[in-house]
């Protein structure tokens, strides 16, 4: 049901309390309300991690974090485990992970997120949630320096990507591989990758993830 179908209800729902005398049915008209709450809430949450991102790739170092950033993920959270909505909880755990891992660069509170995310999305069936989890938390142990599990999650966000048609986002992973591939001496590899991902790139007009190709090829 669409935002606005749910508002509509939720209005019917208010006159048939209002002039039928049974408010039992504004319970049902809350929930509707919640759902879209929830919705818009984590929507702004990640145009405000959108426009960190932006910012930093202008700026060449990292901005300031949006102060309103974490608790607006938090605020979908709630509401979705209030719901019962198992894929949108898992879609704010996984911004909430992606948060602390990108903008704060705190990994170890990332990943127990990230982790979580990951299962609730397998569980609900979300491959694209479950891609955008695995990628960061192959990020994430290729930091720590356990590459072959670096190169294990980034391959698996990349099939997950390729099923749903996210081809940008399989490009983007690819950039990933290239510098795992570097780091354990495959750089023929690398510099392979970075190939392909540059035609998917291209072709999807994903600007931004050329350009971060073309960073790469500069330093492997």
């Amino acid at each position: 049901m669409s935002a606005e179908d749910r508002i509509e209800r939720a209005r019917t729902l208010y006159e048939q309390a209002v002039f039928s005398g049974d408010a039992s049915v504004l319970t049902k008209a809350e929930r509707d309300l919640d759902a879209v709450e929830a919705d818009i809430t984590l929507a702004r949450g990640r145009i405000l991690h959108a426009r960190f991102l932006s910012e930093r790739a202008g700026l060449g170092s990292s901005p300031v974090e949006d102060p309103a950033e974490l608790p607006l993920f938090e605020r979908a959270i709630e509401l979705y485990r209030t719901l019962g909505d198992v894929r949108g909880e898992a879609e704010a755990l996984f911004w909430i992970g992606c948060l602390h891992q990108v903008i704060r660069r705190d990994n170890e509170t990332a990943v127990p997120e990230l982790e979580q995310s990951c299962r609730l999305a397998e569980q609900v069936g979300d491959k694209l949630t479950k891609s955008e989890a695995l990628r960061h938390l192959g990020v994430a142990a290729h930091m720590a320096g356990r590459l072959d599990e670096a190169r294990e999650r980034l391959e698996e966000s990349s099939r997950l990507r390729q099923e749903i048609g996210a081809l940008p986002g399989v490009a983007a992973n690819m950039v990933g591989l290239a510098y795992i591939a570097a780091a354990q001496g495959r750089r023929a590899d690398a510099l392979a990758t970075l190939d392909e991902a540059h035609a998917i790139a291209q072709a999807h007009g994903a600007h931004a993830v050329v350009r971060q190709i073309e960073q790469a090829r500069t330093e492997i």
